[in-house]
């Protein structure tokens, strides 16, 4: 009786290494899920490509604006908090010197008035300005940025944050690379994007082992995006498995014993 609690123990423990283990396919990304052969396999990808959306501008975002032109006087004029000159910014500079955008979708100006930028692009604004600033001053150069260009990664990733994009377009990978991408633990097949909307935050999920990622509107980040991680199922009990099965090995060698020595 002993010898089969001894055995029945052993394959317990082999059965609860195995299922603590974490498969390569569940970690691999952009997999052909369809079916094909190895011979049959594609060289080149040839999916529809995404041409990602340009982002509109919503209430509370901040907007910093730069007027450049050959006057200083000008320049004071319309960058009063920065000097009129031309130094080099830093996010949290913009930040202090840039326009918010009220809940009724405007900045203000100095000596311009108010402007409305809720629903359009920073290409939309900035052809706007040009038009405006021609009844001011005939050769300023406008430029118009995003202050709170960010994406927040959170849950199972090495380095969960929120991070600046200082480029116009990443996609999801890129932005998971910031955070040092998605731990070991990290149910990939089940990432969640939040993204705001002016009727409210949009949630998708979405499979990252799966190829057709690369074909999704949701493959390229926009500004205020949040990435979540979520969890595997049973992540504690596989943070623990070396646990329990260390106490179930010890538990069978001891009835080995028993059985051997007797």
């Amino acid at each position: 009786m002993k010898k089969h609690h001894a055995i029945v123990i052993c394959l317990l423990s082999i059965i609860l290494i195995l299922n603590s283990c974490v498969t390569r396919q569940k970690m691999t990304y952009l997999q052909y899920v369809e079916s094909f052969e190895v011979s049959e396999m594609p060289i080149y990808d040839t999916r529809p490509s995404v041409t990602p959306s340009a982002y509109k501008i919503m209430p509370y975002d901040i907007l910093y604006i730069r007027v450049v032109t050959p006057d200083p006087q000008w320049s004071e004029i319309f960058n009063p908090l920065t000097g009129g000159t031309a130094g080099a910014m830093t996010p949290e500079s913009a930040s202090l010197y840039g326009y918010p955008v009220s809940i009724d979708g405007f900045i203000e100006i100095p000596y311009v008035g108010k402007q409305e930028v809720v629903g359009r692009t920073l290409f939309e604004i900035k052809t706007e300005l040009d038009s405006t600033f021609q009844s001011y001053v005939n050769d300023a150069v406008i430029t118009v940025r995003l202050v709170n260009n960010h994406v927040s990664i959170v849950g199972e990733v090495a380095r969960p944050g929120r991070y600046i994009i200082n480029k116009d377009r990443i996609n999801v990978f890129e932005a998971l690379s910031l955070a040092g991408d998605m731990t070991e633990y990290s149910n990939r097949q089940n990432v969640q994007l939040i993204r705001p909307s002016p009727f409210g935050p949009m949630v998708k999920d979405f499979n990252l082992i799966d190829r057709s990622i690369l074909s999704s509107e949701f493959f390229y980040i926009m500004p205020n995006d949040v990435i979540y991680a979520p969890p595997m199922k049973g992540r504690t009990f596989q943070m623990n498995a070396s646990i329990y099965s260390m106490i179930l090995s010890s538990v069978a060698t001891f009835f080995t014993l028993m059985v051997l020595f007797r």
